[in-house]
């Protein structure tokens, strides 16, 4: 029997669980280091790459490995093999199109890939901010979410290439030249007169930003406070930080813990664990579920370093791969997650809800 959920009761139990667990450690962190590299920190290039290193096991590369589970969970059903089949022939055919791009035109592939990160991670703050942030943001209209998506998602990929361009065309270069020996590509993006406008746009979002929510906030504008002073000091972040270290780590301690949170309340027990105070338990149902598939992405990461035409061993190209793997996998995870917000009402006036959103089973 399918009954439904109650999301006043849901959304009472399991936002402060998440702020706890998932939320304020992220924003510690991200504080913290950006008032130490503010303040004059080094440190070597190596440990630069250590969250990207660290992202294949840990929560980076598993937060998407139970997409597979993901439509009959928001449907609050057990998964079948038919919705299964369903998210692995979207897997197929959209991960195989970016391999193919990066192979034939590797600078395009590299800008779809910015582009769909700038979406989807921009997506996951939105879910993030309405759901686990403050009251009253679901006042907002469906203009002012779509800019926050844009501000939000445009900071990691567009303000380091605003105050490390050399660090962003190294990372371009490296994965460009697995697959061509070519000189420098898409040397326009890095023009001091193609920065300067992408800053001026990033700008202008936010301030229109700023505008259209403060009119859908009439009366409860104090909650664009949190929101501008997180957005604020993420700027500042990628702003000080170096950008692998400072990209590797929003992408595994922001990015992917948010959704994982999200994930994990589509899973009964685990939303249970989670609202009982015991994060813990329900992480280890995460990581039982995403272990399978994150061990078949590994095996296809090194799949993929026998394939390319000029794979090698330094740190850099071999971080180049490894985005040209997530690259291809982001493709088909960023239009599930599409599919969630919109089951979800991410983009509806109302806060989303936090666990299968149609219906819950109950024996």
């Amino acid at each position: 029997m399918y009954v439904k959920a109650s999301n006043r009761g849901l959304e009472a139990d399991t936002r402060p669980a998440v702020r706890v667990a998932v939320v304020w450690p992220s924003r510690f962190i991200v504080l913290l280091l950006t008032l130490a590299f503010f303040a004059g920190l080094r440190v070597p290039e190596w440990a630069q790459y250590l969250p990207f290193a660290a992202s294949l096991v840990l929560f980076g590369l598993p937060h998407g490995a139970v997409d597979h589970l993901v439509p009959a969970r928001l449907a609050g059903r057990a998964a079948d093999g038919r919705s299964v089949l369903t998210v692995v022939l979207l897997y197929l055919v959209l991960s195989g199109l970016c391999l193919a791009l990066w192979f034939a035109a590797p600078a395009a592939a590299f800008v779809l890939f910015v582009c769909v990160t700038v979406f989807h991670w921009g997506a996951g703050d939105l879910h993030a901010l309405l759901f686990f942030g403050p009251n009253g943001l679901d006042g907002m209209g469906r203009a002012s979410r779509a800019l926050l998506l844009l501000l939000r998602g445009g900071l990691p990929m567009l303000v380091p290439l605003l105050f490390f361009p050399d660090a962003y065309r190294g990372v371009l270069n490296n994965a460009a030249g697995l697959f061509s020996a070519g000189g420098s590509a898409l040397p326009g993006v890095f023009s001091p007169v193609f920065r300067i406008s992408a800053g001026a746009a990033l700008a202008a979002v936010a301030l229109l930003l700023l505008f259209r929510a403060a009119g859908d906030l009439v009366g409860r504008r104090g909650s664009l406070l949190p929101v501008a002073l997180e957005t604020l000091m993420l700027f500042a972040f990628f702003a000080v930080v170096p950008p692998v270290l400072a990209v590797g780590l929003y992408f595994s301690l922001w990015h992917a813990t948010r959704h994982v949170a999200r994930l994990v309340m589509l899973d009964r027990a685990g939303a249970r664990y989670l609202r009982a105070g015991r994060p813990g338990y329900a992480l280890a149902r995460f990581a039982r579920d995403a272990a399978p598939l994150t061990a078949l992405a590994l095996v296809l990461l090194l799949g993929l370093y026998l394939a390319v035409p000029n794979a090698a061993e330094d740190t850099g190209p071999l971080l180049a791969l490894y985005l040209v793997l997530v690259s291809a996998l982001t493709l088909p995870h960023a239009s599930l997650v599409t599919y969630m917000d919109l089951r979800q009402g991410v983009w509806k006036r109302a806060r989303p809800v936090p666990g299968a959103t149609v219906e819950h089973a109950t024996q």
